[in-house]
């Protein structure tokens, strides 16, 4: 994957959190909520794609 590629897709997704942050009316606590996992969910798919984290399909939950 292009560093072009990985800008893009992170440009995307901050403007879709902004976009429902801005005119999806919510309750702020589900706003931090929804902010943390999906920054969360950002940072495990960055360290995943450059190597640092391995591969995430051996790890079963429940």
């Amino acid at each position: 994957m292009s560093l072009i590629s990985l800008v893009v897709i992170l440009i995307v997704v901050g403007v879709l959190l902004w976009l429902v942050n801005t005119y999806i009316p919510m309750d702020p606590k589900i706003k931090n909520i929804l902010n943390a996992v999906v920054v969360i969910a950002v940072v495990i798919w960055l360290l995943q794609v450059f190597g640092v984290l391995g591969s995430l399909s051996g790890i079963r939950v429940g």
